[in-house]
């Protein structure tokens, strides 16, 4: 049987949080046939690691500076990006319009049936839910920042927010809460998609145990907040 193949996105935001997306991805590459067979493992287990291709994909082809580390170059635009199975997003300044062509990029592929899930991390639920694809759904985001836009009016009140959840799967919506929980969810993505012996070997070589949706140590900071 042929390998499990699939085809990811990360969108590039000016100033996102820079572990909301290296924190996913690199846990979800850790998967892949390229790293496991590369580590010594039985080959019948590394015919179980899924193929991974990745695409960065921006506005135009220039360097975008995460919050911090090298500046990232996107692969692809939102004009030329190929099919993808799934998108991640990383938590940019809510507050900020999206780029010129992203929320009609966002549109067109969250309603194709090609496209199985966006994952959001952190501020990347606030920031896609102006291009309206999470009304009606369900959606984690980080907590500081949930509590600073619900005192200024700033939610998007077409959203269901989570107060009480690391991530959180709703349909087509995989929602994690603050930028470490990106690899929480990262980890169930890999449980409900990947072969068990593939995602043992991928927590040994992180060294990384995830946490549960709930309970929530964080959820103490919307004690009080009204995020309807």
């Amino acid at each position: 049987m042929a390998p499990l193949t699939l085809h990811i996105g990360l969108l590039l935001f000016h100033e996102f949080q820079w572990l909301d997306a290296a924190g996913p991805v690199d846990y979800l590459h850790n998967h892949s046939h390229s790293m496991i067979s590369r580590i010594g493992v039985a080959q019948s287990v590394v015919d179980k690691a899924p193929i991974i291709h990745w695409y960065y994909i921006s506005s135009d082809l220039t360097p975008v500076q995460a919050s911090s580390g090298p500046p990232q170059l996107p692969t692809h635009t939102y004009d030329d990006c190929p099919d993808l199975d799934y998108i991640i997003v990383p938590g940019p300044d809510p507050t900020v319009p999206l780029p010129k062509g992203c929320a009609t990029f966002l549109q067109k592929r969250f309603a194709e049936t090609k496209l199985k899930a966006i994952l959001t991390v952190c501020t990347g639920s606030m920031a896609i839910a102006q291009a309206g694809i999470l009304d009606g759904y369900h959606v984690c985001s980080n907590k500081w920042m949930l509590r600073i836009m619900a005192g200024a009016g700033g939610l998007n009140k077409k959203v269901t927010w989570i107060g009480d959840k690391r991530w959180h799967i709703d349909r087509k919506v995989w929602s994690a809460a603050g930028v470490t929980a990106g690899i929480d969810l990262a980890a169930e993505f890999a449980r409900q998609h990947f072969a068990p012996e593939i995602v043992e070997v991928a927590k040994d070589i992180s060294e990384y145990e995830s946490n549960p949706a709930q309970p929530d140590p964080f959820a103490r900071l919307l004690e009080g907040v009204d995020l309807a």
